[in-house]
């Protein structure tokens, strides 16, 4: 099985490209489609990229008769919170139409397999802080409600003998390549720690803070931040557990407990070796105290066991990269 067609969807984004650069080091044979609108031809380090849609339905129809795809992995999507709430239905029609259409094509051309990427955004605000995956799915935003969409679609289609599904919830995702060979350069990025990794580096004049007055030991925010990298393999454990016949899952993918803005902000400046320009802001409407992952049925289902779960270790791989970009290394990759 292992040299069975894979096919990633966004695989030339964040997320997406270190999880093509893993496949492909472990010798699966991969091809990536991707718009390239917010993703990076330099990103995809193995296969062959496919540039078009995912909603593209005789895109589709092409790439999945000239392949037997075995299995496909589906990261394309926009991931902006607040531009979701301004502009719905761009979310509607890319996260949850373009799934629906890329899942009729699985369906007609019997792929065994899905690896989905959902989000903790699903569970809105959850009660004490803390999402394990029985908790009530009450997204508080487009974005959110547009992949939980998806995760129904799967769960519906499973049932009436479609692909076997694994669907991870994301919590907060930073940290690049600990090699330096691919790293986060997605425009115009609103996750903390690249935003802080950015002014550190002069890219950003400051870092907004927004909210001080929260019930947690400093005041701000906390949230459960994965690696990059283990969130990647987080994904091949479940293709393996697929392809050994698991039956779909959900399940939530971070590490069980989670560090505030002022101390991510904190190891930037220690990493970096100089003060932040902090900008404290009110509070954003829909930000919780606190998001942390319950996160044991991974590690009991897939067998995941992360390797980088460490503030200090996201935040330098985070730092080369930027530093890179900063330099304008012609080996990093970035739209103005």
């Amino acid at each position: 099985m292992k040299n069975s067609k894979i096919l990633v969807t966004g695989g030339a984004g964040y997320i997406g490209s270190h999880v093509v650069r893993q496949l492909g080091e472990r010798g699966e044979s991969v091809i990536t489609l991707d718009n390239l609108s917010t993703g990076f031809e330099a990103a995809v380090t193995a296969g062959d990229l496919v540039i078009g849609d995912t909603g593209d339905a005789a895109l589709l129809e092409r790439l999945f008769s000239a392949h037997r795809f075995e299995t496909v992995m589906h990261f394309a999507a926009h991931t902006i919170v607040p531009e979701s709430v301004a502009d719905p239905l761009k979310y509607y029609r890319n996260n949850t139409s373009s799934s629906r259409t890329l899942l009729e094509a699985c369906q007609e051309h019997a792929v065994k397999h899905v690896v989905f990427s959902s989000t903790a955004a699903v569970y809105g605000i959850p009660e004490g802080g803390r999402a394990s995956e029985e908790s009530p799915t009450v997204p508080i935003n487009p974005y959110g409600t547009s992949k939980l969409m998806t995760e129904w679609m799967l769960r519906d289609l499973a049932a009436a003998g479609g692909p076997a599904y694994v669907a991870l919830r994301y919590f907060n995702v930073a940290g690049c390549d600990p090699g330096g060979r691919i790293g986060q350069s997605t425009p115009k990025a609103t996750l903390l720690v690249k935003v802080a990794c950015e002014a550190a580096v002069g890219r950003r004049s400051h870092v907004s803070v927004f909210g001080n007055d929260y019930p947690t030991p400093d005041g701000t925010g906390l949230r459960d931040y994965i690696h990059v990298e283990d969130l990647a393999s987080a994904h091949l454990d479940a293709l393996t557990y697929l392809r050994r016949g698991g039956k779909s899952k959900t399940l939530n993918c971070g590490y069980g407990h989670g560090y505030s803005v002022r101390q991510v902000l904190k190891a930037v400046e220690l990493a970096n070796g100089k003060k932040l320009k902090v900008v404290d802001e009110p509070r954003r409407a829909g930000d919780p105290p606190e998001l942390i992952a319950v996160a044991d049925r991974v590690r009991e289902v897939l067998g995941w066991e992360p390797q980088y779960d460490n503030l200090d270790t996201i935040v330098h791989t985070s730092l080369a990269w930027e530093r890179r970009i900063a330099a304008r290394d012609p080996g990093a990759f970035w739209r103005e």
